[in-house]
C-alpha cells in the first residue's frame, strides 16, 4: 500500500514522486509502460489509468492522487482527459483520497490586460481552454477533497517546451531558433519543480482544497530575454531569433491538425501573458526558484544528455 499515487512519469510527477519519497513516504507512480524515477520508496506500475476499477485498487489506502498525466500531443486531449479525469475521481472518491490536479491557464482564456491571478474568471471560449474548465468543475461536483494547481509554460530540469528552440540552438555554435511568437512580449514561466512543490504543499493542507490556486514563478521575461539567459548559461553567443509570421501557423492549420491547436492557444505568444501567484505565496509560504538557476539546471540536464549521447557522427 503507497500512501501517495501519482499518475504520470513526466518532469512533474517524477518531481512529485520524488519529494514524497526524499521525505520517507511512499510512493506508487502509474503509467502505461511502468516508467518512473528509481528509488526505494517509489513502486513503478503499469497500468491504464482510465480505467476507474484499476485505478481504485491500485489508490487503496493512499492519502492523496495526483494527477500529473498530460497526453503529448493537443490532438489527443478531447479523447484522453476525461476518461483520465473520471478514473482519479472515482479512485479518490472510493478511497477517500484528496485528488490533486495539475492545470493550466488556458480555462481563463485571453485577458484584455494580460494578466491572471487565482481569482481570474474562466472565461475561454477555445476548445481546450473549454475542456480544461470542464474538467475542474467535474472535480468540484464530485463531492470529493481536491485541489488544481496552475501553472504557466515550463522552465527547469527534464522541462518541455521553448528549451527545444532555445537551449539546443544556445548549445550549439552558429545556429537560430524559428519562434512561433512576438519576440519582446512578457511572458510568465513556471519552474517545473515548483509546480512538484505546490502540488505536494497543497495536497496536504486543507485550506487549499475546493478551489485552484497558482504555482509562486519568476517575474516575466520575453522570449529574447530568456533566450539570452539560455545562451550565457551555456557559455555561447546569443541564439539568433527569427519571429516567425503569425498567420504561418494558422495557415498551416487548414490542413494540418496540431498546427490548427498551436494557433488556437498563440494569443500567450503575441500579448504579454502574466500569472499572479501572490495570494498563493502569501497562504503558504512559498517562494519562485531563481529563473537563472532554473535555466542553469536545465542547460546542464541536456549537456549531460548530450555527453550520453556521444560526438556527433559528421557522415
Amino acid at each position: 500500500m503507497a500512501e501517495h499515487v501519482i499518475i504520470g512519469a513526466g518532469s512533474i510527477g517524477a518531481n512529485v514522486a520524488r519529494l514524497h519519497a526524499e521525505n520517507g513516504e511512499s510512493v506508487r507512480i502509474i503509467t502505461r509502460s511502468g516508467s518512473g524515477p528509481t528509488h526505494p520508496l517509489i513502486e513503478r506500475v503499469a497500468a491504464d489509468a482510465s480505467d476507474p476499477s484499476r485505478m481504485t485498487e491500485l489508490s487503496r489506502g493512499a492519502k492523496a492522487i495526483y494527477h500529473c498525466a498530460n497526453p503529448p500531443s493537443y490532438t489527443s486531449w478531447e479523447r484522453l482527459l476525461p476518461p483520465l479525469q473520471t478514473a482519479m475521481i472515482t479512485a479518490a472518491k472510493t478511497n477517500d483520497a484528496v485528488l490533486a490536479l495539475t492545470g493550466s491557464l488556458y480555462a481563463y482564456g485571453p485577458q484584455p490586460d494580460g494578466r491572471m491571478n487565482e481569482h481570474t474568471p474562466m472565461a475561454a471560449t477555445g476548445r481546450k481552454g473549454r475542456l480544461r474548465r470542464r474538467l475542474w468543475e467535474q472535480a468540484l461536483a464530485a463531492g470529493i477533497r481536491t485541489v488544481e494547481v496552475r501553472g504557466s509554460d515550463y522552465i527547469g530540469k527534464d522541462a518541455n517546451g521553448l528549451y527545444s528552440m532555445l537551449i539546443e540552438p544556445a548549445s550549439e555554435k552558429d545556429s537560430a531558433a524559428w519562434i512561433p511568437g512576438h519576440l519582446d512580449m512578457p511572458h510568465t514561466f513556471t519552474v517545473n519543480g515548483d509546480m512538484a512543490k505546490t502540488l505536494v504543499t497543497l495536497a496536504q493542507d486543507e485550506r487549499a482544497w475546493g478551489r485552484a490556486w497558482h504555482v509562486p514563478s519568476p517575474p516575466a521575461v520575453t522570449i529574447r530575454e530568456l533566450a539570452r539567459r539560455y545562451a550565457v548559461a551555456a557559455g555561447r553567443p546569443p541564439t539568433t531569433l527569427i519571429q516567425m509570421p503569425r498567420f504561418a501557423m494558422r495557415t498551416a492549420g487548414l490542413v494540418v491538425p496540431i498546427a490548427r491547436e498551436m494557433a488556437e492557444m498563440d494569443y500567450q505568444w503575441y500579448a504579454p501573458f502574466h500569472m499572479d501567484a501572490t495570494e498563493t505565496a502569501d497562504t503558504f509560504g512559498l517562494t519562485a526558484t531563481d529563473l537563472d538557476t532554473a535555466i542553469r539546471d536545465q542547460v546542464g540536464a541536456i549537456r549531460e544528455e548530450h555527453a550520453d549521447r556521444g560526438p556527433r557522427s559528421n557522415m
